[in-house]
């Protein structure tokens, strides 16, 4: 997926706008966007950047109950 930054926006940020994650996102789209970090933790507005696909969850996670501490 092919996104553009705006003003302010950084490579982590990105990622959680657009895949709703940063956990292992960020490594892949450093991957994929070879020398991207030479424009420094800020991206300048209309940098085109490419982002990983999200891998689809596996529908044999097992589900964890809610604990609530003030219930």
């Amino acid at each position: 997926m092919r996104v553009v930054s705006m003003q302010g926006d950084t490579l982590d940020a990105l990622c959680h706008r657009h895949l709703g994650t940063t956990a292992g996102m960020v490594e892949k789209a450093h991957a994929l966007n070879y020398g991207i970090s030479l424009h420094g933790p800020v991206l300048p507005i209309g940098t085109v950047v490419e982002l990983p696909n999200v891998p689809a969850p596996s529908t044999g996670a097992a589900m964890r109950p809610l604990v609530q501490l003030w219930d």
